[in-house]
């Protein structure tokens, strides 16, 4: 189980990287066939799928996700409401004018947002969900202790990578939990920080 406190990064995936499909926007929140990545939690779920998602929201108490995610989706995937049940902050250069309740737009960057999301979460963990452009910065100034990937049985082809920009930082990972379903393989690794070393975990 997913001790709390943490940083954790969690998203869907297709095989070949992508986390949306090409031209993803208000109208089209994931893009071209992104929707077809979440298909193991709204479609084709299994017990262990609905598990693994329960056990990311019994351990997160904020949210953190960026201003285009917040714009896309709100009004798109998300109908207009929260889909979380904690905080959720918002990283944003302007502050948009239609806010939603349960996000709160910050302008001081990544470890504003981060200080903020701690305060809020207490001893539960921090949950970067997107976009792809937040979660590289989080990895990048080493603020990320793991990394919860739902990697879909697809190729994409084209969209939003999500590994794509972490300025040549090299991020040793270790591997504590797998859970693989018909509809997805759920990775978790714990993110090494210099002189940590793995304890290993639980897979099934």
């Amino acid at each position: 189980m997913m001790e709390t406190g943490k940083v954790v990064l969690g998203i869907t995936i297709s095989l070949d990287g992508f986390i949306a499909g090409i031209g993803n926007d208000t109208d089209l929140p994931m893009g071209a066939n992104g929707l077809r990545l979440h298909r193991w939690f709204f479609e084709d779920t299994t017990p262990q799928d609905e598990a693994v998602m329960q056990q990311r929201m019994n351990t997160t108490g904020a949210v953190i996700l960026g201003a285009k995610t917040y714009r896309d989706a709100i009004d798109g995937a998300w109908g207009g409401q929260s889909p979380f049940h904690a905080p959720a902050f918002v990283l944003t250069h302007r502050p948009p004018q239609h806010r939603v309740e349960g996000f709160t737009f910050v302008t001081g960057g990544i470890e504003s947002a981060l200080e903020q999301a701690r305060a809020a979460a207490g001893d539960q963990g921090v949950w970067l969900m997107g976009g792809a452009n937040v979660m590289q910065q989080y990895l990048a100034a080493g603020l990320v202790d793991e990394i919860a990937l739902h990697v879909a049985p697809m190729l994409l082809g084209n969209g939003t990578r999500l590994f794509e920009h972490l300025d040549a930082r090299l991020v040793d990972l270790d591997l504590v939990q797998t859970v693989q379903t018909p509809a997805a393989l759920h990775l978790r690794y714990r993110v090494i920080t210099p002189g940590a070393r793995p304890n290993g975990g639980d897979h099934a």
